[in-house]
């Protein structure tokens, strides 16, 4: 704390700038006293004298204060304003700018490959891989498992119905139906269907079909060809021949656009083969057949 030394009266009532000018009651109940006691305490803010020559700068000071305020209160009520016009005069920049950025990097587009399936079209080509079991002989056990190429087409008459024709080709081995001296094992066969009939257009839409059909033909059976120089009688084959033969089955199809289409086709295959050695039988053999590959419409050419 800050502390003064003791005032006598005549320092505090003379002139000017003593109590008595300023404080005239204080002066007159100070009488002869000190206005602070002979110890050192603190000074009364009564006894301190206010200048009066600084309230016009003070009033100044404050003046300048508060206009300084006002302005900036101002100058930041403008500025978002500006703010605003410069953001929104870059927008457009800015959208310019993202599109080209758009159109070099290339928009992603949906597409529906199937959107152009029609079932409407005059021909069609499939060209399938082909499997097929069958019997080499009347009273041969031991079954071949033959593959091979299966090519057919199609003439489509209406809406539903039309024409196929199909030609397969098979080679494989097969067992033996009896033993042998010369020990012949599975000896290569082979064999030619030529066959066509009516499909009917079962079910379908957009992703898929169903086709049924019924092929009626010949087919070439060559059994003999590696036997060694014997005979068919020899392994109990049948012999080499053209003999008539028969496909039921139809066609499961997945479109993959327009013009192309993955197809499986499974058949029940009747063959009626005869040997010419011994009792001379003929019979119907019926063997399981499946292709599976891919089918091209020509839409161009319409029903």
């Amino acid at each position: 704390m800050r502390t003064v030394k003791p005032l006598v009266r005549d320092q505090v009532s003379g002139g000017e700038c003593g109590i008595s000018a300023q404080f005239p009651r204080v002066n007159a109940n100070l009488g002869n006293r000190r206005v602070v006691a002979g110890w050192y305490g603190l000074v009364s803010w009564l006894v301190m004298r206010l200048s009066v020559r600084f309230s016009p700068c003070i009033v100044a000071v404050v003046a300048f204060a508060l206009l300084t305020v006002a302005g900036a209160r101002a100058q930041g009520t403008d500025n978002p304003s500006s703010g605003n016009q410069s953001s929104s005069s870059q927008s457009p920049a800015n959208t310019v700018q993202t599109d080209a950025q758009t159109a070099a990097n290339g928009a992603y587009i949906s597409v529906d490959p199937l959107a152009s399936v029609r079932y409407d079209n005059r021909w069609d080509m499939s060209v399938l891989l082909a499997y097929q079991h069958v019997k080499a002989g009347p009273n041969v056990l031991e079954g071949a498992n033959l593959g091979g190429l299966d090519v057919s087409g199609s003439y489509w008459l209406s809406r539903r119905w039309g024409i196929e024709g199909s030609g397969r080709g098979f080679v494989g081995t097969s067992g033996v139906g009896q033993p042998n001296a010369l020990n012949i094992k599975g000896p290569f066969i082979s064999e030619y269907f030529f066959t066509g009939g009516p499909e009917w257009l079962g079910p379908h839409n957009k992703h898929g079909a169903l086709i049924a059909h019924v092929l009626v033909g010949g087919v070439y059976g060559n059994f003999e060809k590696d036997l060694l120089g014997q005979g068919a009688s020899y392994v109990a084959f049948y012999n080499n021949q053209i003999a008539p033969a028969v496909i039921m089955g139809g066609h499961f199809d997945l479109n993959r656009s327009g013009h192309w289409v993955f197809r499986i086709t499974p058949d029940a295959v009747m063959t009626h083969y005869g040997i010419n050695y011994g009792s001379k039988i003929s019979q119907w053999d019926v063997n399981a057949a499946v292709s599976v590959g891919v089918e091209y419409k020509f839409t161009k050419i319409k029903r």
